[in-house]
């Protein structure tokens, strides 16, 4: 097997974030989207909904075509390369996608091949900073899989997935994982020689979601000390899932999607929202900064977002959707904050 080498820099490399002081906090909120015919929110108190049919391009039809998580694995020119995961949890049904966007076009996508015992509903992805072609991902039930993707021969799109791989290098559990927990959201990133690791528990109506932050040692897969803190939103109001996915930029800014699931034939509505961010010291410590009550900066009406992709040294990112009997979707949008 040729493992291949990724020709762009991974989201989240080389980056500086505010040492942790006692006086932190969350940094003022943008206030909006603006990308690809996203429009921007009116005032920094409202959000404008942020979504039209013709902007979203489908990746797949049907229940098992959704999108539940996102990974940068490169950019070549405007079109950019992902990874994807999806929730399926029946033997034989894919449980990851190699995705080329460009929103000027229809995505591109072949199906990769999971080696050995696959995986149940898998709901998050992240690239390893400095790790070309290595992700962590993550299942609903906080088993953390740190894999590798191995490519035979030439790795391009036309191949239809032939030879197109992941490989399970290590597995464990999510620390403080407890029986109601439901993980839709993990993220990773970098800073002078520590990797920070986000995770989520997506909650539930009343019961509010988790963000989660610690120190991930990427040669033991291993967390160190936990911080963990509430998040609620006050959009979608029914049926709602406080946090679906999340990000983290170069700045070490949280983004948090948010969605509204009433069952496999919808009606949906997503948002996103500023979460604050994540704190790393110069001792290695990990601290999550959350405001008092998040920022909307967007919403998403007739669709579940459950993915984030931030592209590498750009405010330019994708959304992914997992709209269960209507299959999975993209679009861009600007949620990153390099």
């Amino acid at each position: 097997m040729i493992k291949k080498v990724f020709g762009a820099a991974l989201a989240g490399a080389a980056l500086l974030i505010p040492a942790v002081s006692d006086t932190a906090t969350a940094g003022p909120a943008p206030s909006g989207i603006p990308a690809s015919g996203i429009p921007s929110a009116e005032s920094p108190g409202r959000s404008k909904a942020a979504s039209r049919d013709e902007e979203w391009r489908r990746v797949g039809d049907g229940i098992t075509a959704g999108i539940s998580g996102l990974a940068a694995a490169g950019r070549h020119g405007g079109t950019a390369d992902a990874l994807a995961v999806r929730d399926n949890k029946k033997p034989g049904e894919n449980r990851l996608v190699a995705v080329w966007y460009s929103p000027d076009a229809k995505p591109r996508a072949h199906e990769v091949t999971w080696r050995g015992e696959q995986p149940v509903d898998l709901e998050a992805i992240d690239a390893v900073p400095g790790r070309d072609g290595t992700y962590v991902a993550v299942s609903s039930s906080g088993t953390a899989y740190l894999i590798q993707r191995e490519i035979q021969g030439e790795a391009q799109e036309e191949t239809q997935g032939e030879g197109d791989t992941v490989r399970v290098l290590r597995t464990t559990r999510l620390p403080g994982v407890s029986a109601d927990d439901n993980y839709e959201g993990f993220a990773l990133i970098a800073v002078q020689g520590t990797i920070a690791a986000v995770w989520a528990d997506r909650g539930q109506d009343d019961r509010p979601g988790k963000l989660t932050a610690a120190e991930w040692n990427p040669r033991t897969h291993t967390f160190g000390q936990r911080d963990s803190k509430e998040f609620r939103v006050p959009y979608p109001t029914r049926d709602v899932r406080h946090i679906s996915d999340v990000k983290v930029a170069a700045s070490g800014a949280l983004t948090v999607s948010s969605a509204s699931d009433p069952g496999d034939d919808g009606p949906y509505d997503s948002a996103l929202y500023d979460a604050g961010r994540v704190l790393v010291g110069r001792d290695g410590d990990v601290r999550l900064s959350l405001p008092a009550k998040p920022h909307r900066l967007a919403t998403f009406p007739g669709h579940k977002i459950e993915a984030l992709l931030c592209l590498p040294r750009s405010r330019e990112g994708i959304l992914g959707t997992d709209d269960e009997n209507d299959g999975g979707s993209l679009t861009a949008a600007a949620l990153c904050r390099p």
